[in-house]
């Protein structure tokens, strides 16, 4: 029975398993220089019918604002740790317990990125342990500063708007380059919930979002 099982049940999802990993390995060693114009976020937005809007811009031609935002907003210990920040793993899986479900995530910028580009947006245990897999990978074939370049450029800020230089011309009619400190701020202030925000940049809850992230800018290390 235990060979049966194995033939026909687990021989063929441990080779979808590997094969995956070895896919996502390519297309890390593929992306290490290359701009990467597409995700598994940007897929599902246009197999849904939605069309979507991203401009690729290199790190140098990104506001020095808009990565200290997304670090000081998303990852404080981002150019410290190894893709894992494990003090708010533990307290949010405290509170994931609490609440009985897997309702906050203490992903890092790694994490963010290793799901925007090959999982889905679904909250589970085997989505979070494929995801780690992902980041050990990403960390040990690309910099930090490819890791936020890359971030900062697939990203979701809107219905169908990713990238930086993408929303910051939608948003603000100019580049990446020339973002303010309260735009760039505004801007990473939308992460959480890009689709609500989107249409809502006065919703008082962003404004106090920005606001926290512009405190916090200064204090901020870039890599």
């Amino acid at each position: 029975m235990f060979r049966t099982f194995f033939k026909w049940i687990l021989t063929p999802l441990l080779m979808l398993f590997f094969s995956f990993h070895m896919m996502v390995m390519g297309l890390l060693v593929v992306w290490g220089n290359l701009p990467v114009q597409n995700s598994a976020f940007m897929l599902w937005h246009r197999l849904s019918g939605g069309r979507v809007t991203q401009i690729w811009v290199d790190y140098d031609h990104i506001a020095k604002s808009a990565k200290q935002a997304a670090i000081a907003s998303e990852d404080g210990k981002f150019v410290a740790h190894y893709g894992f920040d494990f003090d708010s793993i533990q307290k949010a899986m405290h509170r994931n317990e609490s609440q009985g479900a897997v309702s906050v995530g203490g992903s890092t910028i790694s994490q963010q990125l290793a799901k925007n580009l090959f999982l889905t947006s679904h909250r589970s245990y085997v989505r979070k342990a494929e995801e780690a897999i992902i980041v050990v990978m990403m960390e040990t074939l690309w910099s930090k500063q490819r890791i936020l370049e890359v971030y900062l450029n697939v990203a979701e800020f809107g219905e169908g708007i990713y990238g930086i230089e993408a929303a910051s011309r939608h948003y603000f009619g100019r580049s990446a380059a020339n973002l303010s400190r309260d735009q760039a701020a505004l801007l990473i202030s939308l992460l959480p919930n890009p689709k609500y925000y989107g249409k809502r940049p006065n919703a008082k809850r962003l404004k106090n979002k920005q606001r926290i992230i512009m405190r916090r800018m200064n204090g901020v290390q870039i890599p």
